[in-house]
């Protein structure tokens, strides 16, 4: 399916329907009439397969209590295993309402207060959060820049493991918003890191999915033949690939035996609730049969990022991420204005909404993060409007 296609018989305005994305910019933003480009969702519908599996469940008119068949557990591995190489077992799985509530309940069950826990920056905002929020001791190692292009600081991330006793390391795989897919080598130096100084790893993998030019997603579980698997719980959803965020399903692999023993524990206390079958439903019947729909909207994200680099290509100063996974742009746009001046400038003058740099780690005000998920015609005039106030500025 091409974009015209897709986005003819997909594309959906959310005005007016309690999204968070476009109804929450006067609460978010101070600013009710901002093009909106920063929340990571997509005004796409997800495919038929899953609204007719909703809709058949709704008219069963039963919402009473269930659980996680075993068709979703199969749906899951067979994805995983045709799409990523990955070998699950049942047993390994977990079911958590979000990757989000997965970040915290491991802050929570794997470490104490006051433990240091590290993440590479910049980095999706609940990262940092999780940690904090939980009372831990949040440590922070940035990736080196370089003109648009992020690499790993390995001797400052196993610095700053050793001289903050540091328990626990949230990996971003794909890494949000830098947009880099993480090769085997990086990913193996990083583990092994991590092994020698006994940290247990969380690697969040929700954007697997979205990874584009001859990138390949490795699951951090699967380096060096499942080496540090022993050592690590993996996070992921179909919320980013089909846009089913509100679902609140994702999938937990754990391994190790002992650490599904902490996690069943923990959750039996603090989450003690049944299965959320909408969720489940829809999961499933994405995974089924939505990969007509998949292909599609991985063409309109890499047409849209394609567009903006493109278009920036008047202000070379502007550095952009390659965009190797996720659906994320993350822009650099020091050269023309001032870090200070940023927020002014996208959503004064440009009357953007977007995620802006600090949010993902303090050394990185001046930067924006732009959401490819959308109609072109949106990506389009957000670029435009930055690049007529760009030209306004530098005359």
């Amino acid at each position: 399916m091409e974009v015209k296609e897709f986005c003819d018989r997909y594309y959906v305005d959310r005005n007016g329907t309690a999204s968070l994305k476009w109804d929450a910019l006067q609460t978010r933003f101070g600013d009710p009439d901002l093009i909106s480009m920063w929340v990571a969702d997509m005004e796409f519908r997800t495919p038929e397969c899953v609204t007719d599996a909703l809709a058949k469940r709704v008219a069963h008119g039963i919402f009473g209590y269930s659980f996680v068949p075993d068709s979703y557990y199969e749906a899951v591995m067979d994805w995983e295993k045709d799409h990523h190489g990955y070998q699950l077992k049942k047993e390994w799985m977990r079911v958590s309402p979000g990757v989000v509530a997965a970040l915290y309940w491991s802050v929570n069950m794997y470490t104490q207060p006051g433990d240091s826990v590290i993440i590479m920056t910049p980095v999706y905002y609940p990262f940092h959060n999780c940690v904090k929020d939980s009372g831990r001791n949040l440590v922070t190692c940035d990736l080196i820049y370089d003109q648009g292009v992020y690499t790993i600081d390995y001797e400052g991330f196993e610095k700053a493991i050793v001289e903050n006793g540091v328990k626990m390391y949230i990996l971003c795989s794909p890494h949000n918003p830098a947009g880099r897919v993480w090769k085997e080598e990086e990913l193996e130096r990083m583990l092994e890191i991590c092994a020698r100084h006994n940290v247990l790893v969380i690697s969040d993998e929700i954007h697997q999915d979205l990874v584009f030019g001859g990138h390949k997603h490795i699951p951090a579980a699967t380096i060096a033949g499942g080496r540090y698997a022993d050592r690590m719980i993996t996070a992921f959803a179909s919320s980013k690939t089909f846009n089913l965020a509100t679902c609140l399903t994702s999938t937990i692999v754990i391994e190790n035996e002992e650490l599904r023993k902490t996690w069943d524990d923990f959750v039996k206390v603090y989450n003690s609730v049944e299965v959320n079958v909408f969720g489940i439903t829809a999961v499933e019947a994405a995974l089924r049969g939505g990969e007509e729909w998949y292909q599609g909207v991985k063409k309109v994200i890499c047409s849209n990022y394609e567009t903006v680099v493109e278009e920036m290509k008047e202000f070379p100063g502007v550095h952009i991420a390659p965009l190797e996974g996720t659906y994320l742009v993350f822009m650099d746009l020091r050269n023309y204005v001032p870090a200070d001046d940023v927020r002014d400038f996208t959503q004064e003058k440009c009357r953007l909404a977007v995620d802006y740099g600090e949010w993902f780690g303090e050394n990185w005000k001046g930067f924006i993060r732009l959401n490819m998920g959308t109609h072109p015609d949106i990506v389009k005039k957000a670029v435009e409007n930055i690049k007529e106030n760009l030209r306004k500025r530098n005359v």
